[in-house]
């Protein structure tokens, strides 16, 4: 099975997505689930509007898309509250990025929502790659702070801080990279081959709309790994992730 662990919904600053155009283009690459999030906007603001749109288009495809939830932390307990909203609609995972809402990953403001994923059993999907607030190795350190809490390293610090996604990933345990952006025969196969590391740790996404789709799953085919890690990357390890906070 393979399993697109990030993609937006809805119409950012320059791209645009819908439920109709994501689904199409699962069907021609042979990508059986999506993990969906809400567009920019919605990640920084109308936290509401775009997580009850998100719920609503997982709801009606079937098992083809899993919603993640998101929630401005500088809303407080109206933060919290959006998130039991958004569980209670369906969502399995927190959706975090920290440029688009305004805050530093280990100054304090986001832990509240921390402590909720926590509870919830969710795995917490966090943007990196733009400084000075949403980098590896600062996620890293807030990830060993929640130790029974998978983190995705969105983008893996692509691309000035891909440098930084390895030292990351050997310092938190939980912390898991994803592909997105990143060349297979630098990025991918130095940490593929790296012993603290390794593919298992790595899990597939084509960061859509941002990105090309095809291109994306095109790379990690091509990376020469054996079967069973290339199970783990575009699948296997995602919904592993998925399946323990869930029972």
């Amino acid at each position: 099975m393979i399993v697109d662990a990030h993609v937006r919904l809805g119409r950012g600053r320059e791209v645009s997505l819908d439920a109709d155009q994501l689904i199409a283009t699962m069907d021609s690459l042979g990508i059986d689930v999506a993990l969906v999030a809400p567009d920019e906007r919605c990640i920084a603001y109308d936290n509401r509007e775009g997580n009850e749109r998100v719920a609503a288009v997982a709801a009606a495809s079937g098992g083809r898309l899993t919603a993640y939830a998101v929630a401005n932390p500088w809303r407080g307990r109206a933060a919290l509250d959006e998130l039991d909203r958004a569980r209670d609609a369906g969502a399995r995972a927190l959706n975090v990025d920290s440029v688009l809402q305004g805050f530093d990953l280990l100054d304090g403001l986001v832990d509240p929502l921390l402590d909720f994923a926590t509870e919830a059993g969710w795995p917490v999907y966090v943007r990196t790659g733009t400084p000075p607030s949403a980098l590896p190795l600062p996620l890293a350190s807030l990830a060993r702070r929640w130790p029974e809490t998978p983190f995705v390293m969105g983008r893996s610090g692509a691309t000035d801080f891909w440098i930084d996604a390895a030292p990351a990933l050997r310092y938190a345990p939980n912390l898991y990279g994803d592909t997105s952006y990143a060349p297979w025969d630098t990025v991918l196969v130095e940490l593929g081959r790296d012993q603290e590391i390794g593919p298992s740790r790595l899990v597939f996404s084509t960061d859509a709309p941002y990105t090309v789709p095809r291109s994306e799953l095109r790379r990690v085919l091509d990376w020469p790994i054996d079967d069973n890690a290339r199970h783990d990357v575009l699948g296997g390890t995602i919904l592993r992730l998925l399946r323990a906070s869930h029972g």
